[in-house]
């Protein structure tokens, strides 16, 4: 949001326009005016405004339709907006929130009333901006985090429940328990093992996953000239995953995983999966 946010006033009355434009100039927002729905929706196509108070009734494009066309593009449709009318009819103020406003304001316009909406709501819109980039922030640095650690490493709450696992981790967990659900640390006992790292008594826990006997993994696979991402298509393909599960396995979409599999029967000279599970079952045989 700019330092100075915008203002678009669709109304097709000049004193109107003229009310509203010296109001919100003189508390520091920039002002845009239009004087139909068609010219608002060019404006936005140049000018992307941080709110829009939008007339209600208006010639040609009326303030509903303009809403539901701003509404329409994907660039514009949280951009909050506020319907000026002088109608109080209880089912068009229905119309106008149906529409996608988030407020409207009843003429003859009161300029403090104006001011406070359009601050009450300039407001909220920033807290929403804030929370989605931190959300995504962190989304995206628990991704990078759970990718780059090579470690197979999880930390559980005190009932085992999974607040992080990194990649290897998982791939661990889904190899030695097929039907683990994702979402707890399932008793890991006999070949696959775990070490604590955190201190007793203290949460969360922290746990390394350690293969007593470790087995090839899908890295062995690539000695039959599979790229790292197709040996491990084709690790889990061997153990008897679908395409779907394996794109959940992989953190990817299942057509991803159909343009994999094609590559790899290509490049095996195979027909069908089994065929190709039986060639991995024999890279992937314990060394004695």
């Amino acid at each position: 949001m700019n330092m100075r946010p915008s203002i678009l006033v669709i109304d097709d009355v000049p004193s109107h326009l003229g009310l509203v434009l010296d109001a919100l100039t003189e508390t520091g927002h920039r002002v845009l005016v239009a004087e139909s729905g068609l010219g608002a929706l060019t404006q936005m196509r140049h000018a992307k405004p941080d709110l829009i108070l939008l007339d209600v009734i208006m010639p040609g494009l009326d303030g509903f339709a303009t809403c539901a066309q701003i509404k329409q593009q994907q660039a514009w449709r949280d951009i909050p907006i506020l319907f000026m009318t002088s109608l109080d009819d209880p089912e068009q103020k229905v119309r106008a929130f149906s529409s996608g406003a988030v407020d409207y304001i009843v003429k003859p316009i009161y300029v403090p009333e104006v001011i406070a909406r359009v601050k009450s709501h300039l407001e909220l819109r920033r807290l929403q901006l804030a929370l989605e980039e931190e959300l995504a922030m962190r989304l995206e640095a628990e991704n990078q985090l759970a990718h780059s650690l090579d470690r197979p490493i999880v930390i559980v709450s005190s009932d085992r429940q999974i607040q992080f696992a990194t990649h290897q981790a998982r791939i661990l967990l889904h190899r030695y328990f097929p039907a683990w659900e994702g979402q707890h640390l399932p008793e890991c006992r006999g070949p696959l093992g775990t070490k604590r790292l955190s201190a007793p008594g203290v949460e969360p826990e922290v746990y390394l996953l350690q293969e007593q006997a470790p087995s090839p993994g899908p890295q062995a696979l690539m000695e039959l000239g599979l790229t790292a991402r197709e040996s491990e298509v084709l690790f889990w393909i061997a153990q008897g995953k679908s395409n779907p599960d394996v794109a959940l396995i992989l953190g990817t979409s299942p057509r991803t995983i159909h343009k994999h599999v094609e590559n790899i029967f290509r490049k095996l000279g195979c027909e069908t999966r089994a065929a190709a599970a039986l060639l991995a079952f024999d890279r992937l045989r314990p060394v004695a």
